[in-house]
């Protein structure tokens, strides 16, 4: 064997399995198709990720936390959920209610996968290459195994994918996967505003837009908009002047001027949920598993449950000596994931379906269940302790 271990994809997800299977003694190897320069110092991608509780608490444990840079760590302290209706609702989220002095942390995408990297690099158990391709993996009754450009196929007893939401690894695998295709994009931002966020995070249901703010460290704020295709090409043909304009009117003024003050990212809204998270000597992962709509921030979040769940399972297998692919612990992998996000992945498809429909009944009915939710106060905590994680 090759490894105990091959894992498929250096994302977030792949490097800290990486890191927890190889402090629990693993041999674990991970291929990924970028430069090692991509993994060390990742570009910015416009994405700030949102942290509960339990996902810190996972990241220090596993060593990743300590090698984010400070200042670039935001409080989350409040959410707000407003929509836009025949009349103005909102649904208000304190950090109290979820027993806790905040809800979470936004840290940016690129420092958490820069955290991961050197999670892992020089690690005595982990060896990571890049710039391979992959193809054509084979389950075999002893062991598993991928194929690579030059030739080589390493094996190993079991194989992990975590190579995105669009994962290769899974379609070859032959794990069909339930897609959600919204039929809109998502542009990520940073702006600069004139009045004080007070790391409130805001989540704004509209006619024909959804608009998100992030709030960032001083008077910064990351801007989340979806829209359509048509006026997503609108919006990015404007100058700059303009487009500040437009976001400033899109979000009504409530901070003032806004001023982008980074480069825009587009992105395809797309929901992923695998069929099954594992077959014969494999497993998925993080996206690959599970790729959620970004309207409950929870995407990263259950990726990082996903590993949490596999190397529960395979840490203390092999300190018993027990072979890492064997059917008993990837059934029970997948079971205790699909617990944790089946219910979630359904109900953000219902919010999204709900809160993205313009026609009237539909403004009318969500309009009167934010207005509903707001006055009680056991479903709010609940919402509280779900978001703190």
């Amino acid at each position: 064997m090759d490894a105990d271990v091959i894992i498929v994809g250096a994302g977030p997800a792949g490097l800290s399995l990486a890191r927890v299977l190889g402090d629990a003694g693993l041999q674990v190897r991970v291929l990924e198709k970028q430069p090692r320069a991509a993994l060390a110092e990742p570009a910015f991608d416009g994405r700030e990720i949102a942290l509960t509780h339990t996902s810190r608490r996972h990241l220090i444990d596993w060593g990743i936390w300590d090698h984010l840079p400070a200042d670039g760590i935001s409080d989350l302290r409040h959410a707000r959920v407003f929509d836009d209706g025949l009349r103005r609702h909102s649904l208000d989220i304190e950090a109290r209610l979820g027993d806790r002095d905040q809800l979470g942390w936004l840290v940016p995408n690129q420092d958490l996968r820069r955290a991961a990297w050197l999670a892992v690099e020089g690690h005595p158990g982990i060896t990571v290459e890049t710039g391979v391709e992959v193809s054509d993996p084979r389950v075999e009754r002893d062991a598993a195994s991928v194929a690579l450009q030059d030739g080589r196929r390493p094996r190993a007893r079991l194989l992990v994918a975590a190579d995105s939401r669009f994962s290769a690894t899974r379609r070859a695998l032959g794990i069909p996967a339930r897609v959600c295709d919204y039929g809109k994009s998502m542009m990520v931002f940073r702006v600069r505003h004139e009045r004080p966020h007070h790391h409130q995070a805001w989540e704004w249901f509209g006619h024909g837009q959804t608009r998100a703010l992030l709030p960032l460290n001083g008077d910064r704020a990351s801007v989340v908009l979806t829209l359509p295709a048509t006026e997503m090409e609108r919006l990015l043909a404007l100058d700059d002047d303009a487009f500040d304009q437009d976001i400033t009117r899109r979000y009504q003024g409530r901070l003032g001027g806004m001023t982008r003050i980074s480069e825009r990212h587009v992105y395809p809204l797309v929901g992923v949920y695998a069929s099954r998270f594992h077959g014969p000597r494999f497993a998925l992962v993080g996206d690959a598993a599970v790729g959620m709509h970004p309207v409950t921030a929870h995407g990263f979040n259950l990726g990082l449950s996903s590993v949490a769940h596999l190397a529960a399972r395979l840490a203390p297998a092999h300190r018993a000596g027990r072979d890492p692919g064997a059917a008993d612990l990837l059934e029970s992998y997948h079971r205790a994931h699909r617990r944790g996000s089946l219910p979630l992945f359904n109900a953000t498809h219902l919010v999204v379906s709900l809160y993205t429909d313009d026609r009237a009944p539909a403004r009318l009915l969500r309009g009167a269940a934010l207005k509903a939710a707001n006055t009680l106060t056991p479903f709010k905590r609940l919402i509280a302790r779900q978001v703190t994680g």
